[in-house]
């Protein structure tokens, strides 16, 4: 039966940490694919969205929107509503118990925060609801697991990277002993969860994959100017764009111009180790843009590179969509050998990749390319070949349909 003629009754709440964010298109592309198969969702946020900007399937999402309290000081007369109401339903006792117990290992605000914006959530929460869907395991999957047990629902997943790798065990084991399915987009985050589960097949790999269907690559031209490197990413640890700096930096070859797109906390800073560095005028900050301006820089680039690491929180990159987007763009890509990226990039096949943490090495990748304009070709065409064949989005949100349609049926019944 085509899911799309198979309509489910009631809505699912997805939810999120933040939303709109620009940072996170493969889940607004997963929640407007749901939706597209007859999948309707009440979109529930822990943040008020932060950046001012959309990209366009943004645009085509129809689901409403319930903003949690980011802060219980905010709105204490609606927290105060959400306690009231919870502790008369017949699962606040059992939701209590599993709050008390991570309480008592994570003795932190947030743990009560979380809780409640949990007691919020069940209380706002339309009755039409049938299940809870979270995307991230770390804390919006707390409020997710809180909120279902106070209301006698089933809650499931979806796990990218930072919240895999920076929670710890004992909450993994717990939460995925709790939901009745979780979905995760990596080989590498598969291992790690079916390696927690007490029932490992409850995970499942599950390529979020990237619509590439409006990306058309540039047609050949001759390149006029410096040599254009783009590097797309938040300014956190993880990105490693310090050693990108420092690669650039001991290039022989001058004739180049980086330009950076992402916000985030480390942006100032690398601007003055670039200064330092007496590259600083080869680099253009463009800060957060919406997707539209960065397939304009990626359209007019001739190497994309992300020089990703592991940092000291353990947090990293599971597969960043922005290796697909440059691909796509019939782009060479340099990158580095962690998590999920060998999934996607195969070294001297379908891009480069070196250790991370090596500036030197990230510096000999990017200068070969420079220097090997016939190499970097073949690159860029196989990596587009492969992306476009092996990464579309269809088969990903085809498979988190089924699942969310099965448990939507069954909490029904």
């Amino acid at each position: 039966m085509d899911d799309r003629a198979h309509p489910v009754r009631g809505r699912i709440a997805t939810l999120v940490k933040g939303y709109p964010r620009l940072s996170e298109t493969f889940i607004a592309q997963e929640i407007a694919g749901l939706e597209a198969r007859g999948i309707d969702q009440l979109i529930v946020s822990l943040r008020q969205p932060a950046e001012g900007q959309l990209h366009p399937v943004h645009r085509r999402i129809r689901a409403e929107i319930l903003y949690l309290p980011e802060y219980l000081k905010d709105d204490p007369q609606r927290v105060r509503a959400g306690r009231d109401f919870a502790e008369r339903q017949p699962g606040y006792e059992a939701a209590r118990e599993i709050f008390e117990a991570d309480l008592a290992r994570d003795r932190t605000a947030n743990r009560h925060r979380r809780f409640g914006q949990a007691c919020v959530l069940a209380r706002e929460l339309p009755g039409d609801v049938r299940w809870i869907h979270t995307h991230y395991l770390h804390t919006p999957a707390s409020v997710a697991r809180y909120a279902a047990a106070i209301l006698g629902v089933g809650w499931s997943f979806s796990a990218h990277a930072k919240d895999i790798w920076t929670s710890p065990d004992w909450e993994l084991r717990d939460k995925l002993a709790s939901a009745a399915f979780g979905v995760t987009c990596t080989k590498v985050n598969l291992k790690q969860l079916q390696g927690l589960a007490a029932d490992p097949a409850r995970v499942r790999l599950v390529y979020h994959g990237l619509d590439l269907s409006e990306v058309r690559p540039p047609a050949p031209h001759g390149r006029k100017g410096p040599f254009r490197i783009v590097t797309i990413g938040r300014t956190v640890e993880k990105k490693g764009f310090g050693d990108l700096v420092r690669a650039l930096a001991r290039l022989k070859h001058r004739d180049w111009h980086l330009d950076h797109v992402g916000g985030g906390p480390l942006t100032e800073r690398l601007k003055a180790q670039a200064a330092r560095a007496g590259i600083g005028e080869r680099i253009t900050w463009h800060g957060a843009r919406e997707r539209d301006y960065v397939f304009k820089l990626l359209g007019g680039a001739d190497l994309f590179v992300l020089p990703s690491r592991i940092a000291r929180s353990g947090d990293r990159d599971g597969l960043p969509n922005v290796l697909m987007e440059a691909q796509a763009h019939r782009l060479p890509v340099v990158s580095t050998r962690i998590s999920a990226i060998p999934e996607l990039v195969e070294d001297g096949v379908t891009g480069l990749l070196v250790e991370s943490r090596d500036p030197a090495a990230l510096s000999a990748a990017i200068a070969r390319l420079m220097n090997e304009p016939a190499l970097a070709a073949a690159l860029a065409e196989a990596g587009e070949a492969r992306v476009r064949a092996a990464f579309s989005p269809e088969p990903g949100i085809d498979a988190v349909a089924r699942l969310l349609r099965r448990a939507a049926e069954h909490q029904e019944a």
